[in-house]
């Protein structure tokens, strides 16, 4: 019989959770049924319905304990139109917010996401917004992933990102952004740092200070950056694998560079570097795609290793590269005299 009471308030934990699973806050359901109205009811919402619990409707999770909305995730539609709704900012205890391929949205990011203090991760992509990456990010300190690419923002990158300490990882490729690199971007960074800033209008150096940050993937490609790339090089970084400086204005010498150990992906194409390729990268077992075309680069092409891998597309355009699988290099002829 002692076992029937301890049944019994099993079965009623069970039921709180679930019921709690089941059922969101009232200040959740307002904000939700708010967004909806501010996007105009859309179809992609037709599972938002008053005879079920805001945690069963599309695009909506919520904590199993709490019953509080964590992450609202909106993919895919190519007729949802207007702005981001401010009401995102009353689902006070959201986590997660992605909206992802909605071409029709459009507008600037509102500042009232500054109030969505629990976010974690924030992806705002593939979308017609438009206006500067708000400066008001940085007062997210929760945050861990960020991925504002692929829409129309201009301005500069604020340097208020650097002072996030759970940031991690930056996605801010193809969009209109000018200015320099914030040079401690991710330099709080505590895990293995990303970050891609391809297909913008940056300029200025690569910052020095990236030297110290553990970058596992690396992307400027297609900027205005120069000066050179040595802070992202070197045996040191080994957690780095990808690393893409291709089209920009970097002038530096190759010559005494090394390659991190475990880099499976190099482009350095279409820039202004000089000097020769270390024999080093021979050695680089995990490197699958090297691409140096389109440079100032003199001398042999290293040999063995890995480098039958290579085409001979990776070493196109450069002031006199020779050797496989390039043209031969010249003999230097004897000097008798001596």
């Amino acid at each position: 019989m002692a076992a029937f009471p301890l049944l019994l308030l099993l079965c009623s934990l069970l039921l709180a959770a679930s019921t709690a699973a089941d059922q969101c806050h009232d200040d959740d359901h307002a904000a939700l049924v708010a967004i909806d109205t501010a996007l105009g009811s859309p179809y992609h919402f037709a599972s938002w319905t008053p005879d079920s619990a805001c945690c069963d409707w599309y695009d909506v999770d919520c904590d199993a304990e709490s019953g509080r909305v964590i992450g609202l995730r909106v993919f895919q539609d190519t007729n949802m139109s207007g702005a981001i709704p401010d009401a995102i900012a009353n689902l006070t205890f959201l986590q997660t917010l992605t909206l992802h391929h909605l071409p029709a949205i459009s507008g600037a990011i509102p500042d009232s996401l500054a109030a969505l203090s629990n976010l974690s991760q924030l992806t705002i992509s593939h979308t017609g917004v438009s206006g500067p990456v708000p400066s008001f990010l940085g007062m997210l300190t929760a945050l861990t992933v960020l991925d504002l690419s692929y829409n129309s923002l201009t301005g500069a990158i604020p340097a208020s990102l650097a002072d996030l300490p759970n940031l991690s990882s930056i996605n801010l490729r193809r969009n209109h952004l000018s200015g320099t690199i914030p040079s401690l971007l991710l330099s709080k960074s505590p895990d293995q740092a990303y970050l891609w800033l391809s297909s913008n209008n940056l300029s200025g150096a690569i910052p020095a200070e990236f030297a110290a940050v553990d970058f596992a993937h690396i992307d400027l490609s297609r900027n205005a950056l120069t000066g050179d790339a040595a802070c992202l090089l070197g045996a040191g970084k080994s957690s780095l694998q990808h690393v893409d400086v291709s089209r920009n204005a970097l002038r530096f010498d190759l010559s005494g560079m090394e390659f991190p150990e475990n880099a499976t992906y190099i482009d350095l194409s279409h820039n202004g570097i000089r000097g020769g390729i270390p024999t080093q990268v021979a050695n680089l077992t995990n490197l699958q795609q090297f691409n140096v075309s389109f440079n100032r680069l003199c001398g042999e092409v290293p040999a063995g290793g890995n480098m039958a891998r290579f085409d001979r597309y990776s070493y196109l355009h450069n002031k006199c590269l020779c050797g496989a699988p390039l043209t031969a290099c010249r003999q230097r002829p004897i000097n008798y005299l001596h």
